[in-house]
Formats: C-alpha cells, structure tokens, sequence
C-alpha cells in the first residue's frame, strides 16, 4: 500500500475559506477543486512547507498561521489502495486588506466558499478534499433516517468527553474510563468501570458508547468525543468501514445513541493529551 504525506491548509478570510482549481486535466472535465496542499520536501518542517506553498501558490502574506489537526484516511486510486497522512494548517489572512491573491502554476482560478454553505453540492470536490472536509467541517449524516452534524464544526462550541479503553493482555481484563469537560474548559465529572475479558479495540468502543450515555442523562444536544485511538475515530467520521464482527454490535448501539444528538465530533489526540480519561480505565 502506497503513502502519501501532505501538507494542507486551510485558508480563512472572515466566515469563507480558499479552494483551487488545478491547472491540468483535459478541458472536457468538469474542474475539480480542491484545498491548499503540498507535498513535504526533504529536509522540511510541515510549518516551512506550509509557508513556502502560500508564498510560491498563491503570493499572499498571512495574519497568522497555526496547526489544526492531523488526519488519515485511505483512498483509491485507479485501483491501488494509497493511505494518507493530511497535516492541516488553519491559516487567516487578512479579510480587509488589498492584497490579491496571484497563482502560481499549479493552479487556474480560485473562490472563497461559505462554511454555512452547502460545499458538497456547489462545488465538484476531489476525492482528498472532500474527506478532509467532511472530517474538518462536519457533515450531515442520514443515521437511520434521522440527520445529525458529524464533524467539528457543528459540535466547536460543545462539552467535551475524553474517553479510553484499556485491555491488560488484549484480550485480557479490561476497564473503560471518561472525563467531561463543559464548554468553558471545567471538569463536570469523571468515572470508570470494569468491562470484563475484551480486546483493546472492544474497550475503546464501549468507553465512547458510555460517553454517549452520560451526555444523554447530562442532557447535552451537542458534543465532542476525544480519543487516542485513530482507527476507532476515523471509523466513527467514516472515513474507515467497520469490517470486525466483534465491534459491530457495539458499533450500532453508538449510533442509536448518537441519533439523540444534533451534533457530535469525534476528535484524535495523542496519547499523553488523553491521560485523565487513561488515568479512569
């Protein structure tokens, strides 16, 4: 399996962010848009490859520039299956200056599009774009005919559970812990409890499948789920499908909860950024 490291931003003026359209294809092709991206050359900080795309692509200076998320996910293209690391960047520019934007030759044309906007529909993504988005801005998902916000920004605002999974001997006795965190940065309440003879995998699961719960009985309509385990994160956005027989009841369960919610967000951390929630399983 091919990999594939790049860089990406995402460019703000006021409530609209930048997408490009590459200068190549055939002029029969409907344009494909797509996010700021590079590859990072050898030798290169991510931060020196996002400066040095912004000053050679696009010829603007920024207001100010700091890293967003990292994120992976797995296409396919013409067949070969290629995994992605996306570092994402959220760069501003100044929304009242003069200064135009000037291509360089990797693109054709540019616009700014509306984060209220139904960018799915308006615009022909490609296929890297559009699962960076969905996973950076939230996308409505039909659950069962009901339709929820998964994404950060239609949870930015929310209460946040931290949540882990521990198994001591995978499979071996295990344990789940949570913390809640309200909207303004304050501890509202932590717990744990032994789960039985489980899988590390199953012990992350059933962790977030009691954050659901404790959000519900808290009341909250919005929420964000913050874990150190990537496969189980990118399975929740749906970047991943779930293909193991031992999660996939579990799996369900989440998702009825989840129709309670009108939005939620499933947020990667490093390990040592989750320890309290570590500290409880």
């Amino acid at each position: 399996m091919k990999q594939k490291v790049k860089i990406v931003g995402m460019i703000r003026k006021a409530d609209h962010f930048l997408v490009l359209k590459k200068n190549k294809g055939r002029i029969e092709d409907a344009p494909v848009w797509e996010l700021p991206a590079s590859k990072i050359r050898f030798g290169e900080q991510p931060e020196e490859a996002m400066a040095r795309l912004v000053d050679e692509e696009l010829s603007i200076s920024v207001k100010k520039i700091k890293l967003r998320d990292v994120i992976t996910f797995t296409e396919y293209v013409d067949s070969s299956k290629i995994y992605n690391l996306y570092i994402i960047f959220d760069i501003e520019i100044d929304e009242n200056g003069n200064e135009k934007i000037k291509l360089g030759e990797k693109y054709s044309a540019y616009k700014f599009l509306g984060f209220n906007d139904d960018i799915f529909a308006s615009v022909n993504l490609s296929n890297a774009t559009a699962s960076v988005l969905e996973i950076e801005l939230g996308r409505t998902s039909s659950r069962r005919g009901r339709e929820v916000t998964i994404g950060l920004r239609g949870a930015a605002s929310a209460p946040t559970i931290y949540i882990d999974g521990a198994s001591r001997g995978n499979p071996g006795p295990s344990g789940i812990g949570y913390v809640i965190v309200d909207e303004n940065g304050m501890e509202i309440k932590r717990g744990g409890e032994f789960i039985g003879f489980a899988t590390s995998r199953v012990a992350e699961y059933f962790a977030l499948k009691e954050g659901c719960e404790q959000a519900i009985e808290l009341g909250y309509k919005t929420v964000r789920f913050v874990s150190d385990n990537l496969m189980m994160v990118n399975q929740m956005n749906g970047v991943y499908q779930i293909k193991n027989s031992d999660i996939l009841q579990i799996y369900n369960d989440i998702n009825n909860l989840i129709l309670k919610f009108e939005a939620v967000a499933f947020v990667h951390v490093r390990r040592e950024q989750n320890e309290a929630a570590d500290a409880e399983a």
